[in-house]
């Protein structure tokens, strides 16, 4: 497996765009308002990451690391959480793309712009506790590593 690129990332964004964007598009006036807190699921992932990140580098930098498969499932976390917060960030933006110049309109679009814009930060601070946590995950440099080894008990 190899770390996250950011073509990737914008692949995924371009998806949730083009596919929400169509669907607002057939099928807005059939749509329920969307809650304005709607997104922050995302925020509470991204902040569960954050702290798995820190949790994950102080291991590896104190060397008590037992086992390579919990930072082999941090690692595969992280990525799924970046592909799923850049997906999201592209499904809020088409979103958004397409109530915003609807909302002086529209009062249902006008209603459904604040969702976006929140639902859209908070996919984006995933994505950027994702990158974090996979950062975190990496094997450290040889100046980073204590060159006497493992510290023994």
């Amino acid at each position: 497996m190899h770390f996250t690129r950011a073509r990737e990332l914008l692949l995924a964004a371009v998806i949730g765009f083009g596919v929400t964007f169509s669907l607002y598009r057939v099928a807005f006036g059939s749509l329920p308002n969307l809650p304005t807190l709607a997104g922050v699921t995302l925020l509470v992932l991204a902040l569960g990451e954050t702290v798995l990140a820190f949790s994950v580098r102080s291991r590896i930098r104190e060397h008590r690391v037992e086992s390579g498969i919990g930072i082999a499932r941090a690692v595969a976390l992280a990525k799924a959480s970046s592909l799923l917060g850049a997906l999201m960030v592209g499904a809020w933006l088409g979103a958004l793309a397409y109530v915003a110049p609807r909302s002086s309109e529209i009062v249902a679009a006008a209603d459904d712009v604040p969702a976006t814009v929140v639902g859209a930060c908070c996919a984006a601070a995933l994505i950027g506790a994702a990158l974090w946590l996979e950062q975190c995950c990496r094997t450290p440099k040889n100046g980073d590593r204590d060159l006497n080894g493992p510290p023994t008990d």
